[in-house]
């Protein structure tokens, strides 16, 4: 398991991806969309999570990814911890769940899988 901090700015500097949907940053928006507050783009928090894996179990070796799969399984908000459990399934493939530290580890990813050489 490992955690990773996600920045209170991360989803207007992930902006610079050209995804500019309001709900990464516009609070009246994320209010008419039913959040509290903007949430962080799903691709970053699926991003950061690969990054997690291949640093800890694949000794950083992102050319050993063969697949990764998951299932949205909830939102992450801006200046939130992810908690990153991962475990080995056979010789080649990482089982892994996500979730929000802050919110009691409410589901963020789940179902997810990183097959590797």
């Amino acid at each position: 398991m490992v955690e990773r901090a996600v920045r209170e700015d991360q989803a207007l500097l992930y902006r610079l991806s050209g995804d500019w949907n309001p709900l990464h940053a516009d609070p009246e928006f994320a209010k008419l969309a039913g959040f509290d507050r903007p949430i962080l783009h799903g691709l970053c928090t699926y991003g950061m999570t690969l990054k997690a894996v291949v640093d800890t179990l694949l000794d950083g070796d992102v050319t050993r990814v063969r697949s990764y799969d998951t299932r949205f399984a909830g939102v992450v908000f801006p200046g939130e911890t992810l908690r990153i459990r991962m475990w080995r399934q056979g010789e080649a493939e990482v089982r892994v769940a996500v979730s929000a530290v802050e919110r009691d580890d409410a589901p963020v990813l789940a179902d997810t899988i990183v097959e590797h050489s």
